[in-house]
């Protein structure tokens, strides 16, 4: 008997960005007495149908971006007389669809860390239930990943959580939902620790993947005080301190790595925290800007972000504090006109943001938007085949919809049309080697031009180009360019780094979270809701 955990992916480039996380910690949480698990990335390369033997025990996560190939690997996994075990935050809201669709066994709701191997003990007892919920862990009982699983020639980027939930509520999002509004923190001790471990094995550049690395913000600490809530001011500080005792941790790590993280449009009001930020070699991060106007922002509940040349001066910001911005901007909000297109980009260029992202709106499940469209499609149901398109993530790709959700004076053509056209102008060569100059060497110069043209050919799927035949030929570039990318990543491994000596370990870093566990990956986070 063997266990596998599969990342499902129609997708695959030989080589990947960044490490999905939950599969080498799932890795991790798969009891000791079933053996190591078989780690299948189909982002690297698909599964091969004859390494899954009967009696065999298949986990899955899915997102809704890759359900219906994960209910595929599924179906194929259990007529193999496999058993089928399905996670992620797909799986946590359409338990049912997993079941039926997918042909689970069981499936596993929330986290995964201690829900995981409950699922494969009950498994190999052959007392197996249909729903394990997992819940909200805390942070002390999240679990590393079994990096020792991973074959670094793969991946350009490794992954460490830090914290995961988020205080915001934007309509378009639904971690606030299915992590919580409340920060569950992991110690420092322990993320120092992996981080060391992942640096001895070669890993230099280290994606923090966090829902927000910025949970408390200085207009959060303002109102708690303003309100006379020294309970709640206490609780703020506690969570930022921690924060900044990070950052002062991984100040002191080896001055060639590079972290990289997503923060919300806020931090640029606080300098302090940037500060600490540039110190501590994260220099960049993923930041959702999504619309350029206060109606826009209005209409996806993130109105707590400025527009216009306000949004200009804070995106500078970053950079300033030595921070580059990944801006992540929304096309398809019902306030979108033709003119937003063109001022949407030359907003991202006039603010120097370094990398840019450009997706059309799509309402997630677990979401307010995807509630509301659900609500309004129940009246009058619009079918694509005989599959209703509020699940829009079972119809085949090759006939799904760009877009869902009618806008009031675009065609979901339009709109994707133009999306392509503003990722062009983002992403052409002069403007990427005017961006370039943020790379003091001529040679990495011409890594970063690169990038810039790998992440658009990886992440730019939207307008014309992608009939089947450019999308096959956009696939075969982007393979080659990920393989001659991934040596810009490459690091001597430093297997003479040591973890700091913690002055007052807690009972949560010493204690391993299952038996036979060592250290490092007893203090470790993980959701298997995340992809």
């Amino acid at each position: 008997m063997s266990v596998h955990l599969i990342n499902p992916s129609d997708n695959s480039f030989g080589t990947a960005v960044i490490t999905p996380r939950w599969l080498f910690v799932l890795a991790a949480a798969t009891p000791k007495t079933a053996g190591d698990p078989i780690l299948v990335d189909e982002s690297i390369e698909q599964v091969v149908p004859e390494s899954i033997a009967a009696g065999d025990i298949v986990g899955i996560s899915v997102h809704t971006g890759n359900a219906l190939r994960g209910y595929e690997v599924g179906r194929m996994a259990r007529a193999r007389g496999a058993w089928v075990i399905y996670g992620g935050i797909h799986a946590t809201l359409f338990p049912e669809e997993a079941l039926e669709i997918g042909e689970a066994h069981a499936v596993v709701k929330g986290d995964g860390d201690i829900a995981w191997g409950m699922a494969v003990n009950d498994c190999l007892a052959g007392t197996l239930q249909e729903i394990y919920d997992g819940g909200r862990i805390g942070g002390s009982e999240f679990l590393a990943a079994r990096w020792d699983l991973m074959d670094p020639a793969k991946y350009m980027w490794a992954s460490v959580q830090t914290i995961r939930g988020c205080p915001k509520h934007c309509s378009f999002c639904s971690v606030w939902r299915t992590d919580g509004q409340a920060p569950r923190q992991r110690k420092f001790q322990s993320v120092i620790d992996e981080i060391v471990n992942l640096r001895r094995i070669g890993f230099r550049f280290i994606a923090l993947a966090d829902d927000n690395f910025y949970p408390v913000t200085l207009t959060d600490l303002r109102l708690a005080r303003e309100q006379g809530n020294d309970a709640k001011v206490a609780e703020l500080m506690a969570v930022r301190t921690e924060r900044f005792q990070l950052m002062e941790e991984l100040a002191k790590l080896p001055k060639d790595m590079v972290f990289f993280t997503q923060i919300t449009m806020e931090a640029g009001e606080d300098g302090e925290y940037l500060d600490a930020m540039r110190r501590a070699n994260i220099k960049g991060a993923l930041v959702g800007v999504e619309a350029v106007t206060p109606e826009g922002l209005k209409a996806v509940f993130k109105d707590f972000n400025y527009s216009g040349e306000a949004l200009a001066k804070q995106l500078q910001t970053f950079k300033k504090h030595g921070v580059h911005v990944l801006g992540s901007f929304i096309f398809g909000l019902p306030t979108d006109k033709p003119a937003s297109f063109d001022a949407t980009v030359e907003m991202a260029l006039k603010a120097g943001v370094t990398f840019a992202q450009f997706v059309m709106m799509t309402p997630f499940p677990g979401t307010i938007d995807f509630g509301r469209w659900e609500k309004e499609q129940a009246k009058n149901p619009t079918l694509v085949g005989d599959i209703p398109i509020t699940r829009y993530w079972l119809i085949p790709i090759a006939v799904r919809p760009k877009m869902f959700t009618p806008h009031p004076s675009m065609s979901s053509g339009e709109i994707s049309e133009r999306t392509q056209k503003v990722w062009d102008k983002f992403y052409d060569w002069p403007h990427v080697w005017t961006r370039s100059a943020c790379v003091p060497s001529l040679k990495g110069r011409l890594a970063f031009l690169f990038l810039s043209k790998l992440y658009r050919q990886m992440y730019a799927g939207t307008g014309i180009s992608t009939d089947s035949a450019r999308k096959k030929k956009a696939k075969t570039w982007a393979r080659w360019m990920a393989k001659q990318c991934k040596r810009l990543f490459e690091a001597r491994p430093m297997p003479e780094l040591e973890s700091p000596v913690w002055a007052l370990p807690s009972a949560a870093t010493l204690l391993p979270a299952f038996a036979g566990t060592p250290r490092l990956e007893a203090t470790s986070p993980f959701v298997i809701s995340k992809s």
